[in-house]
């Protein structure tokens, strides 16, 4: 099922970890079900591995003014590998955008993007994201709600 050799403890320590990365060492053991050194030992080894990438926190848009969450499907003018990686190089200089996938299809890239509010969104498609020599089209979705929010990987 995995591609990385896992073991039952390895995947609970996972669950584990994706609902609280905050939890102490001493208690993450005791949830798995092993002592303290050993549990240390394998968060390290999942972690120079690679399987754990990191430890962040999750913050409350709206709490902080970001009201709205949209989705832009970009197109390119032209998809050569050149092209690909600039338009992705890009993307890590426009806050709003938030993560990026490029993705198969009708588009080259979806974005996730938030902003304070709807006036912030438009200016960034038509200022910036339309404004990119490497775009030739934007589809915007704006969201209604979000109604199911869980780690990014299911373990």
């Amino acid at each position: 099922m995995f591609r990385a050799e896992l073991d039952s403890i390895d995947i609970r320590i996972l669950r584990a970890l994706q609902a609280d990365g905050r939890m102490t060492n001493v208690e993450l053991a005791s949830r798995v079900g092993i002592s303290a050194p050993p549990c240390l030992r394998r968060v390290r080894r999942l972690e120079e591995k690679g399987i754990i990438e990191g430890y962040h926190a999750i913050l409350n848009g709206p709490s902080l003014g970001l009201d709205l969450v949209a989705f832009c499907m970009v197109g390119l003018r032209h998809q050569s590998e050149a092209n690909l990686k600039s338009f992705a190089l890009a993307t890590a200089d426009w806050p709003l955008v938030r993560q990026a996938w490029m993705v198969s299809g009708d588009s080259d890239f979806l974005l996730h993007c938030v902003a304070e509010n709807l006036t912030t969104f438009q200016d960034f498609v038509i200022e910036v994201l339309t404004a990119n020599e490497q775009v030739d089209t934007v589809r915007s979705m704006l969201t209604i709600r979000q109604v199911k929010k869980h780690g990014l990987v299911e373990v």
